[in-house]
């Protein structure tokens, strides 16, 4: 029995080691409310994807793409000279956009750096630019009112000492390969160089609000958690930045304070993503087209309606749009960025409301036909979106009683709660149903917002 109870206490031991292993940051649930709090409030944010690879001029992974060696890359370390970047004019077309935050890229997977690091050459302040233009971003976006934040690739395609994997411009076939191409490089002295980097971005420009590390792979010749010592690095972050905001690409998903909230890149959550059976803070990146960096003949942008159905649908679902723009190898936005980051700002000057501190409606309100709702828990107002523009009648089904008063956000007219027009639409409305009756023309806003203020 003695035994038994021995062993059962350092199992329990064990377990509470095990246990405490898988926290690194003391916070409970409100507190972490409370730091993310304007982050969920502000839901949209520009994300700026600039490197060497501007002037390829054809996708921020044409290294990797093309096969290239640091050689045949290194001609647009030579050449680079972005003499247009006037990050001010930058930070005014975020915030005229609505965007209130940004995040930029201080080194992509190229390995190429944006700030001035004591640990490499490779670096701006070392081509015929010669300036730290991470240093410029950050005050100019600061000047605006805009809360600022750093991408940094974990993965460097240009560092001696960063082992080839699957990703790698020089990946291999074979695991005999692999081991010939690995041969001198010590991940270990890579490792340094990845935290002194970040303890220099966390160190040297004041208060950073967001860091957005990218990206694990685990596996067969890929990188994960012991790879980064991502441990030991998500705590040098939350000592030096203990207000900051970081993302999910640590490979710490299972550790207390190794993320704040989820990713997914590209693409629609069907629903509010969870973890562990729980609701997460998440933010979905996009791009306006099939690029992150600069892509000078790549032609599937979205229109205008693409890009706010991604912004109102991420929001009636709970979440972030960090939406991408790549500046050219002048360090000037795409014209076509330009056009559509002035689109959206229209849409934004009118309908903000709707956005802003809003979220996923309550489960009772049911959208209607052909929109997406958001709800502002705050002033207890519900948005529809109108993706298509209903003629006359627009019926809010099971809302009987639960509706004061309805206007359009854009310009607060008055739209009538009241019987429909039409004989056939009377038979069709339900009991619990109300009808809205709408002007035959559509307001001049891509997507027009009711806006209902409750009972």
């Amino acid at each position: 029995m003695r035994k038994l109870v021995i062993t059962l206490l350092l199992f329990s031991l064990i377990s509470t080691d095990l246990w405490a292993q898988k926290k690194v940051w003391n916070e409970t649930e409100k507190e972490k409310t409370e730091r993310l709090a304007w982050w969920t409030n502000d839901r949209f944010g520009m994300f700026i994807h600039w490197g060497l690879y501007s002037l390829a001029g054809r996708h921020e992974w044409v290294k990797m793409r093309e096969r290239m060696t640091n050689e045949q890359y290194q001609k647009y370390f030579d050449y680079f000279n972005p003499d247009l970047y006037n990050p001010t004019e930058w930070a005014k077309m975020a915030k005229a956009a609505g965007m209130k935050y940004a995040v930029i890229t201080t080194k992509h997977h190229e390995g190429f750096c944006l700030f001035d690091s004591k640990y490499t050459d490779y670096k701006s302040t070392k081509t015929a630019i010669g300036r730290d233009l991470i240093k410029e971003y950050i005050e100019a976006f600061r000047a605006e009112g805009l809360k600022v934040g750093f991408y940094y690739s974990l993965i460097d395609w240009h560092h001696p000492d960063y082992t080839v994997d699957r990703i790698h411009p020089q990946r291999a076939g074979s695991d005999e390969a692999y081991e010939k191409l690995n041969k001198g490089r010590d991940m270990d002295k890579y490792r340094k160089y990845l935290h002194h980097q970040i303890e220099e971005l966390m160190t040297n420009y004041g208060k950073v609000d967001m860091l957005w590390l990218d990206y694990s792979f685990p596996g067969k010749h890929g990188k994960g958690r012991k790879d980064w010592d991502s441990e030991k690095l998500i705590k040098i972050v939350r000592k030096l930045q203990p207000g900051i905001i970081v993302n999910d690409r640590l490979d710490l998903k299972d550790y207390q304070g190794g993320w704040d909230f989820t990713t997914p890149e590209q693409f629609k959550v069907p629903e509010w993503p969870k973890y562990n059976g729980k609701r997460i803070p998440w933010e979905t990146c996009q791009t306006f087209s099939g690029s992150w960096g600069y892509y000078r003949d790549e032609h599937t942008w979205k229109d205008t309606k693409q890009l706010l159905v991604l912004l109102i649908e991420s929001v009636s679902k709970g979440g972030n749009l960090l939406l991408n723009v790549g500046p050219t190898g002048r360090g000037a936005f795409d014209h076509r960025a330009e056009k559509a980051l002035s689109n959206m700002g229209k849409w934004m000057k009118y309908n903000g409301k709707a956005i802003y501190g809003a979220t996923q409606a309550p489960a009772e309100f049911e959208a209607p036909e052909h929109s997406l709702l958001t709800y502002n828990p705050t002033t207890k107002r519900l948005y529809i979106h109108l993706l298509d523009y209903p003629l006359q009648n627009f019926r809010l089904p099971g809302y009987k009683g639960k509706v004061k008063y309805a206007q359009f956000l854009h310009d607060a007219s008055e739209i009538k709660i009241s019987k429909p027009h039409g004989y056939w639409m009377k038979q069709e409305l339900g009991k619990d149903d109300i009808n809205l009756s709408l002007p035959v023309t559509k307001p001049d806003h891509e997507i027009p917002v009711i806006e209902l203020i409750l009972e």
